[in-house]
């Protein structure tokens, strides 16, 4: 069985197709975190910034970002994408060593990726005192539960799921989910809150089977069977998709002191 490690590294080959079908982030998703700093984000360190999503977003609001992405050919995607300003750096979260400071520190739907090992005194290491600590993702599915049944049906065969496996094991019911209950628990972070910025979009059949070939869950099938699960639930889909794809949003500030 393939681990969290492999997922985490199978975007590669799907890295054009990930930048064509995976939207971007809204505005009020930089206005949330820049009014919880409560003072200007001057250099924020984006952790598995894929191909530039979200990089794309804060160094277009004046923020100069280091994005930083293990897989070469995300990374290769991204440069491609990004403003000029942006600095990017092949690393996974672990390779980072406590040098330069920043004032936020981000991941975009790739915390969970992380190893969770040291993760906050690390991520507390990257940033300066009252410094922003910020993840944000969410589910992507469709938003009528008939079709979301429907494709559950057709992928069946191949996948018991296609969601990321979950790194916490937070009840869904519980009002505070991960990565905040972590941050909680946490000496080096103060002041945790959770947010959704609610968001629907549309997009076509073929278009939604495109953004399901970038989730690791196919990725790592073997590519017979990967083309087989994505064509049945192309011929099940309807030719417009309304998809529910809410932002969670986690924000904390790091501590003067732990």
């Amino acid at each position: 069985m393939l681990g969290v490690s492999d997922r985490a590294l199978s975007f590669g080959v799907m890295a054009e197709a990930y930048e064509r079908y995976r939207p971007g982030y809204p505005g009020r998703l930089f206005d949330l975190v820049a009014d919880y700093a409560g003072r200007p984000i001057r250099t924020a360190l984006e952790i598995g910034a894929g191909t530039g999503k979200a990089t794309r977003l804060f160094a277009g609001r004046g923020v100069a970002v280091t994005a930083t992405e293990p897989d070469a050919g995300m990374l290769a995607e991204l440069r491609k994408h990004v403003p000029a300003g942006v600095k990017a750096v092949r690393a996974a979260f672990e390779d980072l060593r406590p040098g330069e400071r920043h004032g936020l520190v981000y991941a975009a739907a790739a915390l969970h990726w992380t190893d969770p090992a040291g993760r906050w005194p690390r991520m507390a290491a990257l940033l300066e005192p009252g410094g922003v600590f910020a993840s944000f993702g969410g589910p992507f599915q469709p938003a009528d539960p008939a079709v979301r049944e429907t494709v559950r049906v057709a992928r069946a065969p191949f996948l018991d799921s296609d969601d990321v496996p979950s790194p916490h094991g937070t009840p869904p019911e519980q009002a505070m989910q991960w990565p905040g209950t972590e941050l909680d628990r946490s000496a080096w972070f103060t002041d945790v809150r959770q947010a959704v910025i609610e968001r629907r979009l549309t997009m076509s059949g073929p278009d939604y089977v495109g953004h399901l070939s970038t989730v690791s869950a196919y990725l790592v099938l073997p590519a017979a069977d990967r083309e087989q699960v994505l064509r049945r639930i192309r011929q099940v889909l309807p030719e417009r998709v309304e998809i529910a794809a809410d932002i969670t949003v986690h924000l904390a500030r790091r501590r003067c002191e732990p």
